[in-house]
């Protein structure tokens, strides 16, 4: 559900915001110099929107336009081929999108969650408020770049730019050229499909360009950290099973979980992924230091059939099950409740007590097992100097309590979050500005789309379909198709974040 804090926050600023306004304008003293004010700043100011728009990067735009002719020709029809395909793709991406949504909502299966492509984003509810910044200014960023585009592309057309500018509406940031449209009504379709496809287009270029530079980061970043040497802990979440006096703490590197050897983030979660997946990990202890759980109170079962052997509120000692060793009677199951740290600390891990078993065929030890309930794990982390943290949990309990990044610094006075603002950020970048180009290029009112399909049919079908009107009809058609297409995505999406 949206947060109700967030949620007032949001609505009593912008109804500070409007009742001023609506005060300016209405008070005989102050009206005409109020709205001077903003005439000169060009601001403009409505109910949940406002705006800025100024002319001082009208000759940046023209400089840009000017440089190398016949590239940029070549640039913008690439612009338009990319545009026309994006417009087709988008359509078969948002039709895939409302089926999973589709295929979510009646179904009980909480692993269908988070495969969609494309996902409604509200700040505060699926984007953490730690991630604002990051989340605003990648946005804010990819707008920028979508409307350079359209901008070069306007004055390399003979198309006049009025201005540029910088809106928010509710919390969400965006910007906008204001065209011509005298001007972009002269033209041909062709050179007004260049125009409209550029926006989309330049946030492509921008979307790869941030995965470019995401994937090179290790490079870039190579004499002043190093990966591979394993996983780096930039945050702790104060409370969790991490924390704590033999928990880790920030800048420990994580090296291994049990046998699982970690070189970096990734492998940190596909070795939790596996230990999840896996029976749990013994331990080889020397036979002799095992005490048969009738020295501690007999063994017993817990609901879920698992067996306990250990007093409830004990901190320190741990259950465990093993084979009664060879020479007895018969070899049943065993259970003993021995101090967990002290068994487990220089152990190495088995299945079997065939895994303990040195070279000379000598049974070195007896592989015991930590008696758990079903989905829990005992897992020791290993981050040197220090000793394992051990961990006793369910696995993916112990992913959200630790941030690790894969950049360990060189020298002691760099900061452990530069590499992983430098690596959000670019990731922000690459969902922001590709989500951009998926939804400006669907063919829908008020949108990108709308014009490119517009353009497309009049250089297309004027051979085809002669009379005007007729055309029109198809594109008003088509665009209310495009439109319904994407109003059920943002609907159900919304739904489907906000209801759950």
């Amino acid at each position: 559900m949206i947060p109700v804090p967030l949620l007032v926050c949001v609505m009593g600023g912008w109804c500070a915001v409007y009742l001023a306004d609506t005060l300016l304008k209405l008070s005989s003293t102050h009206r005409i110099r109020y709205e001077s004010w903003l005439a000169s700043r060009g601001l403009m100011l409505s109910p949940f929107h406002v705006r800025w728009q100024t002319t001082m990067f009208n000759r940046l735009f023209a400089y840009c336009a000017r440089i190398n002719p016949r590239a940029q020709y070549l640039w913008f029809n690439s612009g338009l081929v990319f545009g026309v395909v994006a417009m087709l793709g988008s359509v078969v991406l948002l039709t895939k999108t409302l089926q999973q949504t589709l295929a979510q909502m009646t179904s009980e299966d909480p692993r269908m969650g988070g495969q969609q492509a494309l996902q409604v984003v509200i700040p505060g509810v699926n984007l953490p408020t730690s991630q604002l910044a990051y989340f605003f200014i990648a946005l804010l960023l990819s707008g920028v770049i979508h409307e350079l585009g359209h901008a070069v592309a306007a004055l390399r057309e003979q198309v006049r730019v009025n201005g540029f500018g910088i809106f928010v509406f509710v919390v969400y940031p965006g910007a906008f050229v204001d065209l011509f449209t005298t001007h972009l009504s002269l033209i041909s379709p062709t050179q007004q499909l260049r125009i409209f496809c550029a926006g989309v287009w330049h946030n492509f270029v921008l979307c790869v360009a941030a995965l470019a530079f995401l994937f090179l980061l290790p490079f870039l970043l190579f004499p002043v950290y190093s990966t591979g040497g394993g996983a780096l802990v930039t945050e702790v979440v104060q409370g969790s099973a991490a924390d704590g006096p033999r928990g880790l703490v920030v800048g420990d590197i994580v090296t291994g979980l049990e046998d699982c050897p970690v070189r970096g983030v990734e492998d940190w979660s596909s070795c939790l992924t596996h230990l999840s997946h896996t029976p749990q990990t013994g331990y080889c202890v020397p036979g002799a230091s095992l005490q048969p759980s009738w020295a501690h109170g007999r063994a017993f079962k817990r609901l879920d059939g698992t067996m306990d052997c250990c007093s409830n509120n004990s901190l320190t000692d741990l259950c465990f099950s093993y084979m009664r060793p060879p020479g007895k009677s018969s070899r049943e199951r065993e259970y003993a409740c021995m101090p967990v740290r002290k068994m487990v600390s220089g152990t190495r891990v088995c299945r079997t007590d065939g895994d303990c078993v040195d070279g000379h065929a000598h049974v070195d030890g007896i592989c015991v097992t930590p008696s758990l309930e079903n989905r829990t794990r005992f897992i020791r982390v290993t981050h040197p100097p220090n000793t394992h943290m051990l961990f006793v949990g369910y696995p993916p309990h112990l992913q959200y309590a630790v941030s690790l990044t894969n950049f360990i610094p060189r020298f002691a006075f760099l900061h452990l979050d530069l590499p992983v603002f430098l690596e959000t950020f670019c990731k922000y970048v690459v969902s922001l500005s590709g989500a951009l180009a998926v939804v400006n290029s669907v063919p829908c009112f008020a949108l990108d789309g709308q014009w490119m399909l517009n353009a497309l049919l009049e250089a297309t079908l004027v051979a085809v379909v002669t009379d005007r009107q007729k055309r029109e009809l198809i594109g008003f058609f088509l665009l209310l198709a495009g439109s319904a297409l994407l109003a059920a995505n943002v609907a159900l999406g919304l739904w489907m974040v906000t209801a759950r």
